[in-house]
């Protein structure tokens, strides 16, 4: 099943998660006027455990990229932050009634990074370009935070 690439926008993406980003004015500014602070963008959300800092290297793909596992974090949230100057490929898809519906695939722009809210079924960490180096975010804690499911019928995304 062929899938195009959609823009990531705020509003597209909030039923999944946050785009993380700098746009506008910063809410604040600090350290004596030479920071702008872009306050609370992501609603971190770890339950019962606490926040773990881990850095991912995942390798490049390339388009037309396929896909057939998905997987989501019941008990926390997970934020993906890019350390290079590249945007990458977020599949998200809808939960019905506990199994994935019809992905949706976005590409962040560079600068932009992401958080998955809790129990959000997602595709595996897909940089396109740059490095394939993250800073994620996620929950640390007892219990089984990991769900994958594999879809019958493999997906292609596709640049629109």
């Amino acid at each position: 099943m062929q899938m195009q690439i959609q823009p990531i926008t705020k509003e597209a993406f909030a039923p999944f998660g946050d785009l993380i980003d700098c746009t506008g004015d910063p809410d604040m500014i600090i350290n004596l006027g030479k920071c702008g602070r872009y306050h609370d963008r992501a609603q971190i959300d770890f339950g019962t455990g606490r926040a773990g800092l881990s850095f991912f290297k995942a390798k490049i793909r390339t388009l037309p990229y396929e896909f057939n596992l998905v997987e989501r974090h019941p008990l926390g949230s997970q934020a993906f932050i890019p350390m290079s100057e590249h945007g990458f490929l977020v599949i998200v898809a809808p939960d019905e009634n506990g199994t994935p519906g019809a992905p949706i695939a976005f590409e962040t722009q560079p600068g932009q990074g992401i958080n998955f809210h809790k129990g959000t079924w997602h595709g595996v960490l897909t940089p396109l370009a740059g490095t394939g180096q993250f800073a994620v975010v996620d929950r640390i804690g007892d219990g089984n935070n990991l769900t994958e499911f594999l879809l019958k019928t493999p997906h292609i995304v596709v640049r629109g």
